[in-house]
């Protein structure tokens, strides 16, 4: 009878490296260098026992000769029949399982480690952004510059006396300046009580007049007759009432004001009585 050939069983041997054992299980993915460093013992370690897997496979297959008889492996003072093939083949492949489990467990290593480098990143960014953060605000190591030193204030100009913004006022209001005017009036007016204060408010009453604020004006005018109702100011007053008063196009009223210069003043100035004939002919006063 002739012989036949003997082949092994059919297993297909896989070229296993540990590159290629990671690869394959995507764990060749880019992580930060720390968790490459610590796994990467683990790694070469892996190889090795895969690279000593391949060479027993191929001396199983050398070993299996023409004939298809292996040798038999005595152990030492064993008398037990040799393990056949199939044997053989069952013990390298459950080593090649445990292999891949190996490398599943690096794979959660690698996982775990990744994460914990990404929270210590991330806490350190944060770190740092607080630091430039202070440093910016001057809370950090390094002094923020001073500012500099303020100028000496100018020194306040002495105050004017009542009789000087007096006469400015006046002359703001002869070019028209009433806005300028009422502040003069206005700074007098505020200061110590006095005897220019009739004159201060009679500018005021003028200026107001100036700006067209004829209701304020009239009130104006008549607290100047107020103040000094037997002065000289007094007819000019009741006179300024009148004139805002027919501004205002009140002539009942108007008329009231020149009525009460008539009876208090029976003889004033030139001008005042020229005034008083003009205003009360546009009021129609009786």
């Amino acid at each position: 009878m002739g012989s036949v050939a003997f082949r092994p069983p059919s297993f297909r041997v896989l070229p296993l490296t540990a590159l290629g054992l990671l690869a394959g299980l995507g764990v060749l993915s880019p992580v930060p260098a720390l968790a490459q460093d610590v796994t990467s013992r683990e790694g070469i370690a892996l190889q090795d026992q895969i690279m000593d897997l391949r060479q027993q496979l191929s001396q199983l297959q050398s070993a299996a000769g023409p004939g298809g008889a292996l040798p038999p492996p005595v152990a030492p003072g064993a008398t037990s029949s040799p393990p056949v093939n199939g044997d053989l083949t069952a013990q390298l492949l459950d080593r090649v399982s445990t292999l891949e489990q190996a490398v599943r467990d690096m794979r959660g290593q690698l996982d775990q480690l990744t994460n914990q480098v990404q929270t210590q990143n991330a806490a350190m960014s944060k770190q740092i952004d607080d630091m430039n953060f202070a440093a910016q605000n001057g809370h950090g190591g390094a002094a923020a510059p001073s500012a500099p030193a303020a100028a000496p204030a100018a020194p306040k100009p002495a105050k004017r006396t009542a009789d000087a913004a007096l006469q400015d006022g006046n002359a703001a209001l002869l070019r028209r300046d009433y806005a300028g005017a009422q502040a003069a009036a206005q700074e007098v007016l505020s200061g110590p009580r006095g005897p220019r204060q009739v004159d201060a408010q009679f500018l005021l009453a003028q200026s107001l007049a100036g700006q067209k604020q004829y209701r304020q004006s009239a009130v104006a005018y008549y607290d100047t007759y107020n103040r000094a109702p037997r002065s000289g100011r007094a007819p000019d007053a009741l006179l300024g009432v009148a004139a805002t008063l027919l501004a205002l196009g009140d002539k009942p009223s108007a008329c009231q004001a020149l009525d009460k210069l008539k009876s208090e003043f029976p003889s004033p100035a030139p001008k005042v009585r020229t005034a008083e004939t003009s205003y009360r002919t546009r009021a129609g006063c009786h």
